[in-house]
């Protein structure tokens, strides 16, 4: 049932390198365009949902908005993508009528962020962090290996990731990076964490965006074509990297995305666009098997060979993505924006004739996942 939509999108006015933005700054710049956007005005959200730092009701304050229903919940990259399904129950629960999702982080410069740290009677603290463990390189290292051993997907596959998405940013003027790189290029690059290089890891930018939710009926006097939310997925597997139940795929990513397959009522065969979280290089491997796109061991072969790149038959991170367009630390609102961009036949790189896209988002190291389908039509 579409009967929520997506009425309102927009990105801060910049992104990539903002030493002068804070992290405030950047929730209230992408919410008033994103209501801008809609045709609305602030006094007509009356729901909110923004993670911590600096949260949900520090946005609202600073943007004089009195919400009836506030979400701040919080599991990394993918928060955004929860935000929506949320936000479409508590608009079918009659706990608002229209919803405002926010998104700012200073990723580059920290400017008013939150000090990152893993809490010392934590999980990873204890488990993980005195054997090296310490951060998302050499987390998600952990997994990639296995894989790789596994399936023997080659470091040249792992690199066509980069050199795929860097096509796509060569397309948007908006993209961090946008100049052309070869798979040589990208194994030449700075070793970073092994096996990963430099370009196989996500950028460390500026910036933010909002959406902003509200009934169909209610969209129909808006100015923007709805994007209609077809079905919506959320879960995790486990805080920690090291107790995945098996290194070489993402049980969040099978759920979630069953979940919202199901709630959609479509197959594989019906997306016509795909955005899917690339932290690093490997994270949209594990995304096309997990969600069923191709089978086990499949998907290193599938992008070489060009299948998700601009002319392929599926079109994957048409931004960019994480490594080449822009990556403030949470990247899932920025994959929720491409999708709607593509769907309203906005997008700097537009594929033609989209009707659906989905959105697969991870938060923290495969620790949660969040699933959207989207379309332009009912």
């Amino acid at each position: 049932m579409s009967d929520v939509v997506i009425a309102g999108a927009a990105e801060t006015d910049e992104i990539g390198v903002l030493p002068g933005h804070s992290t405030l700054r950047l929730h209230t710049e992408g919410a008033r365009n994103a209501v801008a956007d809609a045709g609305l005005r602030m006094s007509d959200i009356d729901g909110i949902a923004s993670v911590s730092s600096p949260g949900p009701v520090v946005v609202a304050h600073a943007l004089g908005i009195q919400p009836r229903w506030i979400d701040g919940t919080g599991v990394g990259g993918t928060s955004f993508l929860l935000h929506v399904r949320h936000a479409v129950e508590a608009i079918r629960a009659g706990h608002a009528t229209t919803v405002l999702i926010t998104h700012g982080e200073s990723g580059r410069f920290r400017v008013g962020a939150a000090r990152g740290a893993f809490p010392a009677s934590g999980p990873n603290a204890q488990f993980e962090a005195p054997y090296g463990v310490t951060g998302p390189p050499s987390m998600f290292t952990i997994p990639l290996l296995r894989y790789m051993k596994e399936f023997g997907l080659t470091a040249e596959q792992l690199a066509s990731v980069a050199v795929v998405q860097r096509m796509w940013a060569a397309r948007n003027p908006r993209a961090r990076h946008r100049d052309p790189i070869t798979v040589e290029d990208v194994l030449a690059s700075r070793m970073i964490s092994y096996p990963l290089h430099l370009l196989e890891c996500c950028l460390v930018t500026d910036g933010g965006g909002a959406l902003v939710i509200t009934s169909a009926e209610r969209a129909r006097d808006l100015p923007q074509p709805p994007v209609h939310i077809l079905g919506t997925g959320e879960t995790f597997e486990s805080p920690l990297i090291s107790q995945m139940a098996d290194f070489t795929t993402s049980a969040a990513f099978r759920r979630s995305a069953a979940d919202a397959f199901a709630e959609a009522g479509i197959t594989h065969a019906d997306v016509d666009h795909l955005m899917i979280y690339d932290a690093f290089a490997h994270v949209p491997v594990y995304g096309l098997e997990d969600m069923g796109f191709v089978g086990r061991g499949e998907a290193g072969a599938f992008i070489a060979e060009g299948h998700t790149a601009p002319g392929g038959d599926l079109p994957l991170n048409t931004n960019g993505g994480g490594l080449s367009y822009t990556h403030t630390g949470m990247y899932g609102m920025f994959l929720v924006q491409e999708s709607v961009r593509q769907l309203r036949g906005q997008a700097a790189a537009q594929v033609p004739g989209v009707e659906i896209s989905v959105a697969q988002g991870n938060g923290g190291m495969f620790m949660a996942a969040g699933t959207l389908v989207l379309s332009n039509h009912t």
